[in-house]
């Protein structure tokens, strides 16, 4: 039987794996060694530096080009643009695919739903930012349903949603052409079960008011428990250079969103209590994760899926998060974790983590986002896609 042959089109900000943060590029660190284990040929394009194995890797950018990810428009859409035209320019070329899967938000579906047509079936994998709702048009955020309603019109593209929460104000005509809900995956083994863990609670996320920070230190602060944070503050991802660019008056850093909510929110609370530990990897952070009473993940805004917690939870460590987005798919409330609605629920569960059972945790991760299981329900929605193509449906 002839094996199924994808090119995969990562983005060009991080390698893969990352070194440290990368919410997609981290999955795909999973997915594709995982789907070459099931007999599929994946060809993957990304950048020079990534070491993920794969079949044959294709790239523009030498190295990864998150330092130009926060520039204007006019300077990081280029980068983008030329690395998704590099890949539908080779996969034409090539004539040998049989599916393209993409995983570069906004611009993926917008470059590849007007392309040549005698690319492959097309498959993007719906990561976020969730679809904009009239709460986030009140608060003055950008719109970007008016994109999607025009994808709509288009039935070149099959999407695959990382939630169900995701696709809630998805436009009908999205929502119609999205053929499953394959939750992120993890390799459960890689990560290390610690039952008796230490007295101190943590944060994993990049630092921005989404992220709800400031309410685990608030939280921590009021009932006198020890909170380490870890986590980038835009691309900086050491404690010395946050501290030196805070130091810094002009620092240009300033313009940026996720810096100025470290600077004015999170900065003053700094202390022996509440730690800033940079953004961390490898063994440093395994450690970070087994050995936490809990990971708090207090959003608030509507989370496309979260991979933290994920991580956490393969450690035996519970997570207490805000019942947002798909953290409710995640999180089955009193078994790995709970889920708090607002500031003072999230102290009360704080102090219940001590009866979650880690076990627990693990088995959860285990049983509904291992590495195997979304790999398995990606060739599933292949296969389907082939099919389908034969028979002219």
């Amino acid at each position: 039987m002839k094996r199924i042959r994808v090119a995969m089109i990562a983005p060009p900000w991080l390698a893969i794996p990352p070194d440290g943060y990368g919410g997609i590029e981290n999955v795909l660190a999973v997915l594709v060694p995982s789907l070459m284990k099931l007999g599929v040929d994946v060809e993957l394009f990304t950048v020079a530096d990534s070491q993920v194995k794969s079949t044959k890797k294709h790239w523009l950018y030498k190295e990864h080009q998150y330092p130009k990810i926060h520039m204007p428009h006019y300077y990081a859409f280029p980068l983008l643009s030329s690395h998704l035209l590099f890949a539908i320019n080779n996969i034409l070329k090539d004539g040998g695919f049989d599916i393209v899967h993409d995983h570069n938000p906004y611009i993926g579906p917008s470059m590849l739903t007007h392309s040549d047509r005698s690319l492959p079936p097309v498959v993007h994998t719906l990561h976020g930012p969730p679809f904009t709702t009239k709460e986030d048009l009140k608060a003055g955020e950008a719109d970007n349903m008016q994109m999607w309603k025009q994808l709509g019109l288009s039935k070149d593209i099959n999407y695959v949603s990382i939630s169900k929460a995701l696709l809630k104000n998805a436009p009908k005509s999205i929502r119609e052409q999205c053929l499953a809900t394959i939750y992120n995956g993890i390799n459960v083994w890689e990560f290390p079960f610690v039952e008796k863990k230490d007295d101190y609670f943590i944060t994993l996320a990049r630092f921005h008011p989404d992220k709800g920070q400031l309410l685990a230190i608030k939280a921590c602060l009021r009932d006198g428990y020890h909170l380490k944070m870890a986590g980038t503050v835009g691309d900086l991802i050491k404690p010395k250079q946050v501290m030196m660019e805070l130091a810094n008056p002009l620092s240009l850093y300033r313009s940026l969103e996720d810096f100025r909510y470290f600077s004015d929110h999170i900065f003053p609370h700094l202390s022996d209590q509440i730690e800033y530990v940079g953004d961390i990897m490898g063994q440093a952070k395994m450690k970070f994760l087994s050995h936490a009473k809990a990971l708090l993940y207090p959003v608030l805004w509507e989370e496309p899926f979260g991979m933290a917690p994920l991580e956490a939870l393969a450690c035996g460590t519970p997570v207490v998060a805000m019942a947002r987005g798909a953290l409710t798919e995640i999180i089955e409330h009193g078994v790995n974790g709970f889920l708090a609605h607002n500031s003072r629920e999230l102290s009360y569960y704080m102090n219940r983590v001590d009866q979650i059972d880690p076990m627990n945790c693990r088995k959860s991760v285990a049983e509904k986002f291992s590495g195997s299981a979304m790999a398995q329900e990606y060739l599933n929605v292949y296969k389907r896609i082939l099919k389908d193509s034969v028979t002219g449906i």
